[in-house]
């Protein structure tokens, strides 16, 4: 079976209509499956092994019927109940004795689900143990079990593909009349189980690797043909998919969270990570389609000219409609022009563009036209201008938006309260901005606004019993994920995720360990208790002195005390001696963790030594999974740390210069569509600003068009030249 038959699609057709009424005219059939089958073979509806395709003919019969086209035989009830799956009367047994290693498993085999004892077993194991259940599958079917001298360890199973899926269909590039004929050729590991009970290492990725070494030839005995590809999807609420990367499987984007069923676009399900593994390394020839072009890297200012950066960084994206994504682009454009100011003022009386933009803004909140959708071009920028780099800092912090005025806006959380009690209403808006080592914006790789929502009064959990997934600090686990999903497009690229003393939290280095692909550094917050007789902070401050070093300390404005902050006292800006020390040092998990293994990290710590009379010493304990093994790798994780207040500058362009806060919107989702807009003019002012101080003598051209030169000319004192960026960036700003 080449291609697949179009069932439902040829029998549409008014001359299949015809030809289907004139079978029923000729011979009179006394089961609906009978006629089924005369249809079969009547339009050539038969499997690679020559049998009728009876389920799905009859399906589409059905749909005649219900068009009033034809009268189908009576359907024969043979009475009943629904039958449940047949499963055992009791729980599988435990296996025993597994041992540590996947290597040292006894008699690992995989075995075929053909029989009636083993479907048993098979439903058992997933209705007892897996979350989704075991099943129904649906179409050309396989499910194994995984069994051992220890006894049943889990099990598979394989079933259709999705029917559409954005994120793989563009990754594959079919068009859709070859997604209908070769969709047999994809298969879904709808069921994958490694039993709760057994903790073995490396078992998931091994068992994976031995059931797609045999899966193609597996289909074709039972089927007739060979699948290409096989997909499966990983919750990342709960999972990263290291034995899925293991095993050498692709990630290529995210579901919408829909499910085969959902016809109504409720997206009812949670987004999922989509993964692939190819079985036949040529499948794209086989198929048909072209192979993808890899992102090309990007120099940091490549593509920002001033009548262009806008098309770069907002076209191609998916709003759900061509005149939505060229609009996108224009309004992007003109609020960059005008930062700070309301679309209204930045289009200069235009009123069908104000109108046409306040119309976009203002779709329905579940509308294709979202926070990720609007930042999906200026990401994938993002990560090429991070292939141009050989280490990048990968910065998140989180910010405040205070919407407190918009007291009719749905959708709001709670940001704060003052002494009265009383609530204010915002988002909160936590980001990872990527720079280069030298400190130059690259982009922003992640964004994300929630509505925090005060803890319910009738929640009695202590803190250790709520899942991490329920908890503020979730955000940093999963801003790590994200880095960890570009990394497979960034092989010659470091990255380091550098956060502040709130991300602090063993679940995030437990994270970071399972998949190495990202490095942590880290400010630390809580002094732990470690492998020795005294704790973090003493443990390092009693470690010989390896260096001197003077770093800048910024400025800090005063703040008064608030219901939950206390008084802050500001300082100038300084530079600060210090001295400069290092050690690794292992950690215990916490209490609530007492399964999970010790943490072994490195710690760098600088002390000032003679602070200025009114403010108290420099003193930092900075957590890395870096490797240090000299005073330079030290020196650079202190340097590198220095860089994360380019993610406040940035928060301060946003709210400053973008004046975010001064939106006016009725709905949080609204608000969120803006907001992203402007997350990306905020990055774009920033690096225009440093790229002046960094950088001067590069042309000016390369951030402005003629029309703004020409203006900045005028501007300028009569003996001053704006020919260079240096100098165009004090008047432009």
């Amino acid at each position: 079976m080449d291609a697949q038959n179009e069932i439902k699609r040829t029998l549409k057709q008014d001359v299949s209509i015809e030809a289907v009424q004139q079978l029923l005219a000729d011979k009179e059939y006394e089961t609906r499956a009978s006629f089924a089958d005369s249809v079969c073979r009547h339009f050539g509806f038969l499997d690679a092994r020559n049998r009728p395709q009876r389920a799905g003919c009859v399906k589409a019969l059905r749909q005649l019927e219900q068009g009033g086209h034809i009268v189908l035989p009576a359907a024969v009830h043979r009475g009943g109940t629904v039958k449940s799956p047949r499963r055992l009367d009791q729980a599988v047994p435990a296996a025993i004795d597994v041992p540590a290693q996947a290597g040292d498993v006894r008699a690992l085999t995989l075995i075929i689900v053909d029989r009636l004892d083993l479907m048993r077993v098979w439903n058992e194991l997933m209705l007892r143990e897996h979350p989704q259940g075991a099943g129904p599958l649906v179409g050309a079917q396989m499910r194994y079990l995984i069994g051992s001298e220890h006894g049943w360890l889990g099990g598979f199973g394989f079933g259709a593909a999705a029917l559409h899926m954005a994120d793989r269909d563009q990754w594959i590039g079919w068009s859709p009349d070859l997604r209908r004929q070769q969709m047999h050729r994809v298969v879904g590991m709808s069921r994958f189980l490694i039993r709760t009970s057994v903790d073995c290492q490396n078992l998931a990725s091994m068992v994976q690797g031995m059931v797609l070494r045999r899966l193609g030839a597996d289909y074709e005995a039972q089927y007739g043909y060979r699948p290409w590809l096989v997909e499966s999807f990983v919750d990342t609420a709960h999972f990263i998919g290291t034995s899925y990367r293991a095993a050498n499987w692709l990630l290529i984007g995210k579901t919408q969270g829909r499910g085969r069923q959902d016809r109504d676009h409720a997206h009812a399900k949670t987004v999922k990570s989509i993964y692939v593994y190819a079985l036949q390394a040529d499948w794209r020839a086989r198929m048909g389609v072209a192979e993808p072009v890899p992102l090309a890297a990007l120099d940091v200012a490549e593509g920002l000219e001033g009548d262009e950066w806008a098309a770069h960084e907002f076209g191609g994206a998916d709003l759900g409609d061509k005149r939505t994504n060229e609009r996108l682009v224009e309004f992007a454009g003109t609020l960059a022009a005008m930062p700070g100011r309301a679309f209204c003022a930045a289009a200069q009386g235009d009123k069908p563009a104000i109108k046409s933009y306040y119309r976009m803004i203002e779709q329905a909140d579940d509308s294709q036209l979202t926070m990720a959708a609007i930042l999906a071009p200026h990401q994938q920028r993002t990560v090429q201008r991070m292939k141009a780099q050989s280490t990048v800092l990968c910065i998140q912090d989180g910010t405040d938006l205070n919407y407190s005025s918009l007291v009719q806006c749905d959708g709001l959380g709670v940001i704060g309260s003052n002494q009265t009690g009383a609530q204010s209403g915002g988002l909160h808006l936590h980001s990872t901005l990527v720079v280069t080592t030298q400190g130059l914006p690259l982009g922003v790789l992640g964004a994300q606004c929630s509505a925090p929502q005060p803890r319910a009064k009738d929640d009695t959990r202590p803190t250790s019993a709520i899942p991490i997934q329920e908890k503020k600090t979730f955000a940093w686990i999963e801003g790590l994920r994200q880095c960890n999903g570009v990394a497979a497009e960034l092989p010659d690229t470091r990255q380091v995720l550098v956060m502040d003393r709130e991300a602090d939290f063993y679940e995030l280095f437990d994270e970071q360990r399972r998949s190495r692909r990202v490095e942590l550094l880290v400010r630390a917050k809580h002094d732990r208790a470690t492998g020795e007789e005294l704790r973090l902070f003493d443990s390092v401050r009693q470690s010989p002195v390896k260096g001197q070093l003077q770093i800048p300390v910024p400025r800090q404005s005063s703040r008064a005390k608030k219901s939950k902050q206390k008084a802050r006292a500001g300082h100038k800006q300084r530079t600060a001696h210090v001295e400069l020390r290092w050690r690794e040092l292992e950690f215990g998990p916490p209490s609530k963790s007492s399964d999970k293994k010790a943490l072994t990290l490195r710690v760098v710590h600088v002390l000032e030594t003679s602070p200025p009379l009114d403010a108290e010493p420099v003193e930092w304990f900075l957590l890395t999974t870096c490797e240090i093994a000299t005073t330079e790798q030290a020196q650079d994780c202190l340097r590198w740390y220095c860089l994360r207040w380019r993610i406040e500058d940035w928060h301060r362009v946003l709210k400053s210069g973008c004046r975010i806060e001064a939106l006016q919107h009725k709905t949080a989702e609204r608000l969120k569509r803006a907001i992203a807009i402007n997350l990306v003019i905020a990055w774009r002012i920033m690096l225009m600003t440093l790229l002046g101080r960094t950088v001067p003598d590069l042309p000016a051209e390369l951030l402005f068009s003629d029309l703004e030169i020409e203006v900045l000319q005028a501007y300028a004192k009569k003996n001053e030249s704006t020919s260079r960026l240096g100098w165009a960036m004090p008047y432009a700003s």
